[in-house]
C-alpha cells in the first residue's frame, strides 16, 4: 500500500439468517435476505451493492450457511459482485462466532465492516458518511457501532445509550439495552441520548480478536480450531465442522459489545430498517392515496392503510383497514397490522401440526 493511501474496507455480510417472521413470503428454504422486497434486487444484494465502490471497499467476505452456499453466490454473481471469500457456516453459532470466522480470515489491521444482509437502507450517501466518520476511531482499535436515531418508540429494537463524545461524530457507547416496553422508548426517544442497535459495526479484525479473548475466551478457541482444519474450494472456505460445533451460540452483542471498555457509536439518519415485520416493510415501501402497499393481482376496494401482496391468486379487499394479507401459491397470510410479529404464532402452529416442516415452511433456496 502506498504511503498515505488508506486501506480499503473489508465488508463482511452476516447472511445465515433463516428467520421466517416475513412467512409466507420467507420461508426455510427462502429466508428473508433473499427476498426482492424494496426495489429491484434481494436484500443481500442490495447489501453487497451498498458496499460495493472499489475506492472505498475491497471486495466483501460474506459468511452463510452451508445450505445457502448456492443461493448466495447465485445472487451475488446476478449482482455483479464476487465476494473474496465464502465462508460456509457448518451450524449455525449467531454473530459472535460468525464475525470471528470472518477476522481470523483477515489480517490483523483489516478494517471489516459488518453488515447483516437482511436490512434495508434508504440514503446511501449518509450511509457511506457514517463510515468515514467511524473510520478514525476504528483505527485506533475501538469497536465502532452504528446507532440509528429513533424516528419513533420502537419496542421491537435494542438500543445503545450513547455518552461522552471521542471524536467528532462519534461518542462513546455506554450501554446496550434490550427491547423496552412502550413507555421506556418513548422516555428514550424524548432524552436523545438512546439510538436504535442496528447490528453493523466497523472494526479492526485483530481489535475484535483481542476483546474475544478477553471477553469471551470459551469462544475463540472453537473457531480457531475450525478454521485451522478448514477446506478451500474456489472462493469457498469450509471450517472444519466438528470443531465449529463447540462454539457456543451467542450474539456479538452479549459475547462483546457489552462488557469491552472501547466500544463507540456512531449516530446516523440513514433511512434503516431491519424489515422485522410486514408492518416494517409498510413502513418502507411507497403507498398510493389511500396509504396501501399493493403487489401482484391486487383489486382493493375503500380499503386503506394495507399491504396486500399476492404472488399466485388474485386477492380482492374491499372495506379492510390496516390488514396485511399475503399470498403465494401454497399458503395465505391474514393479520391485523399492529399484530403483524405475531406471525411466529403461525410458524408454531404449522411446526406443530407435524414432526417435520410442512411444505407451507420450506420453500426453495433460490
Amino acid at each position: 500500500m502506498a504511503d498515505g493511501e488508506q486501506r480499503r474496507i473489508v465488508p463482511v455480510i452476516l447472511s445465515g439468517g433463516s428467520g421466517m417472521r416475513l412467512w409466507p413470503l420467507s420461508r426455510l428454504g427462502r429466508p428473508k435476505q433473499f427476498l426482492t422486497l424494496a426495489g429491484d434486487h434481494s436484500l443481500l444484494q442490495q447489501t453487497a451493492l451498498r458496499a460495493s465502490d472499489p475506492t472505498l471497499f475491497a471486495p466483501p467476505i460474506v459468511v452463510s450457511g452451508e445450505a445457502q452456499g448456492d443461493a448466495v453466490e447465485a445472487q451475488l454473481a446476478e449482482a455483479g459482485v464476487a465476494p473474496a471469500l465464502l465462508i460456509l457456516e457448518p451450524a449455525a453459532r449467531n454473530t459472535a462466532p460468525a464475525i470471528a470466522l470472518a477476522a481470523l480470515a483477515s489480517e490483523p489491521d483489516d478494517l471489516l465492516l459488518i453488515l447483516p444482509s437482511d436490512h434495508h437502507v434508504k440514503d446511501e450517501a449518509a450511509f457511506r458518511a457514517a463510515m468515514a466518520t467511524a473510520r478514525g476511531a476504528a483505527e485506533e482499535g475501538w469497536l465502532v457501532t452504528f446507532g440509528l436515531r429513533p424516528e419513533r418508540p420502537e419496542t421491537g429494537y435494542g438500543y445503545i445509550r450513547a455518552g461522552t463524545e471521542i471524536a467528532p461524530g462519534t461518542r462513546r457507547a455506554e450501554a446496550f439495552v434490550e427491547k423496552p416496553d412502550l413507555a421506556t422508548a418513548q422516555r428514550y426517544v424524548a432524552g436523545g441520548d438512546h439510538l436504535w442497535n442496528s447490528g453493523m459495526f466497523l472494526m479492526r479484525a485483530g481489535a475484535y480478536l483481542n476483546a474475544l479473548r478477553t471477553h469471551a475466551p470459551y469462544l475463540l478457541p472453537a473457531v480457531e480450531a475450525a478454521m485451522a482444519g478448514a477446506t478451500r474450494e474456489g472462493a469457498r472456505l469450509l471450517p472444519q465442522a466438528q470443531s465449529f460445533a463447540r462454539a457456543p451460540s451467542q450474539s456479538v452483542d452479549h459475547a462483546v459489545m457489552e462488557k469491552h471498555d472501547r466500544v463507540a457509536v456512531v449516530p446516523a439518519s440513514i433511512g434503516w430498517s431491519d424489515i422485522g415485520s410486514w408492518e416494517a416493510l409498510h413502513g418502507v415501501l411507497g403507498k398510493d392515496e389511500d396509504d396501501n402497499v399493493l403487489t401482484g393481482d391486487v383489486v382493493a376496494i375503500d380499503s386503506h392503510g394495507s399491504l396486500i401482496r399476492t404472488d399466485g391468486p388474485v386477492v380482492a379487499a374491499i372495506g379492510v383497514e390496516d390488514l396485511i394479507v399475503v399470498a403465494t401459491e401454497r399458503s395465505v397470510l391474514i393479520v391485523p397490522r399492529a399484530q403483524s410479529q405475531r406471525v411466529q404464532e403461525a410458524v408454531q402452529a404449522l411446526i406443530r401440526r407435524g414432526a417435520k416442516p410442512p411444505p407451507e415452511l420450506l420453500g426453495d433456496a433460490g
